[in-house]
């Protein structure tokens, strides 16, 4: 009987992260589904994993801001399925911080989601992954190299994410292998009060 690899998603109930997660479940693994406020949409998603292949999926609460809350989202995983191979850091908050306008919460927000939490995650996951010579996935695009106007912060976080994967990457091999994946274009965020696209068109 083969092992059944595990991977825990940030941000997985909807968008690219359920995308990815349905892809990795087709293909054998465990899936831990992390969201912050789409309950609905991440227990649909693990029900409906679940009923392709039952005990294959979980649905688990976490504010990304705040870092008491990383190393229980690991544990977690750890003691419904036994082991963690995979970490992708996908969560990110977007929305456009024109200078005149960004708070100090806007940055704590952004650099939180987009940096902050995954060096913390990939802390508390390191000696799980490198039980099981696993690796982390880091979710940038292009803004970590082109500036999006409006959006500044965004940026400067992705950039930092990006750097953030080469410096895992040199502290965790040969161990656990650390990559950033920049997937292309994706729909903008759907009913979002906080995203206005006439800032970016």
């Amino acid at each position: 009987m083969s092992i059944q690899k595990v991977v825990l998603i940030t941000g997985a109930a909807k968008r690219v992260g359920a995308v990815v997660a349905r892809k990795l479940h087709a293909q054998g693994m465990n899936i831990a589904v992390h969201y912050r406020s789409s309950a609905n949409d991440a227990q649909a998603l693990c029900a409906a994993l679940n009923q392709e292949r039952a005990h294959s999926a979980i649905a688990l609460p976490a504010d990304l801001n705040d870092t008491s809350h990383l190393p229980k989202l690991v544990d977690a995983t750890v003691a419904e399925f036994g082991r963690l191979d995979v970490l992708i850091n996908n969560a990110s908050s977007f929305y456009p911080t024109p200078i005149g306008k960004a708070t100090e919460q806007n940055w704590n927000d952004l650099i939180g989601s987009n940096v902050k939490a995954p060096f913390f995650l990939a802390q508390a996951a390191a000696p799980h992954l490198t039980k099981t010579n696993g690796c982390i996935i880091n979710m940038v695009d292009i803004h970590a190299q082109q500036p999006l106007k409006n959006f500044t912060v965004y940026c400067i976080a992705k950039a930092g994410l990006v750097m953030l994967t080469k410096s895992l990457a040199k502290e965790l091999g040969p161990h656990i292998r650390v990559n950033a994946i920049a997937p292309g274009p994706v729909l903008w965020p759907d009913n979002d009060p906080e995203f206005d696209k006439s800032l970016h068109e």
